[in-house]
């Protein structure tokens, strides 16, 4: 260390300027290639747009959009838990519409949706590895006058269901109905009509830890749940705006950047070595 320091002391103009640009120049090619990697993902698009509104940011007019945020409901769960939806914070959210009676596609659904999470517990695909703990799986059942908690815990059971994070949700009719028509708009994402007396549609639906929803996927057709998986892996990635900055944390963990500019001062310190040998 001692050496270092009085080599760099005795160092001209030129030889420390030439030093600093070797050091600088592999930190500023990482954070480009990085800051261009991020900025290349395609993060899923949110939907329901509330409004837009005009700001005036440094004297100039900015359009703002304002997405919609999914408000909260309260049902019961096949386990006769009363709940509320965002119970669970922190959480990605995988929401479908069914009932137990149903001859057509819930069995369907439900059966993909239970391969979803049979996916994650097994740690699935690696491209679409996802740690079960932060997604929470939610059926509401759009008939539950008949879907009482006793019968969800039997419908749930036939299809394996893991109680832990895949409720099956019955309660007013109104609520749920409300829930599904004007908070995540499922009329309008649909490829099949939907009555407004009867809420029977094909969708998956993804909301984000902040209660956007990120996505409509065919529930019945696997390479739309293979993007829905993906699209839950990219989620878990996205950034959150209100933690801190963990960019400076970032620079202090890259050990093999170190390496490099160690690797890099060592080369010019030779370079300059000869160099004098040369003149001298």
């Amino acid at each position: 260390m001692a050496f270092l320091l009085s080599y760099f002391c005795s160092m001209n103009k030129k030889a420390l300027l030439g030093l600093v640009v070797a050091l600088l120049i592999p930190i500023l090619c990482y954070l480009v290639l990085k800051y261009k990697s991020d900025s290349a993902i395609d993060m899923p698009r949110k939907y329901l747009l509330d409004t837009v509104v005009t700001k005036i940011v440094k004297g100039k007019e900015t359009d703002d959009s304002i997405w919609h945020v999914t408000n909260n409901i309260r049902l019961v769960n096949q386990l006769g838990d009363s709940v509320n939806l965002f119970d669970k914070e922190g959480k990605i959210l995988v929401i479908d519409f069914m009932f137990t009676s149903c001859g057509s596609i819930c069995p369907r659904l439900t059966n993909n949706m239970a391969k979803l999470q049979q996916s994650f517990i097994r740690g699935g695909d690696v491209r679409n590895k996802v740690d079960t703990s932060i997604v929470q799986f939610v059926s509401f059942t759009v008939d539950p006058e008949r879907d009482s908690v006793s019968v969800l815990k039997d419908y749930a059971d036939k299809f394996k269901v893991s109680h832990d994070n895949w409720w099956m949700l019955t309660g007013n009719r109104d609520s749920i109905y409300r829930f599904a028509f004007e908070e995540l708009k499922v009329d309008k994402f649909s490829t099949e009509p939907i009555s407004p007396d009867f809420v029977h549609t094909s969708r998956f639906i993804l909301l984000d830890k902040e209660r956007y929803v990120r996505g409509y996927y065919n529930g019945l057709d696997s390479s739309s749940i293979s993007k829905l998986a993906r699209d839950i892996g990219l989620l878990m990635l996205e950034k959150d705006k209100k933690a801190p900055s963990t960019v400076f944390r970032q620079i202090l963990d890259l050990s093999w950047l170190w390496l490099l500019i160690v690797c890099a001062v060592i080369f010019f310190m030779v370079y300059m070595n000869g160099r004098r040998k040369i003149n001298g």
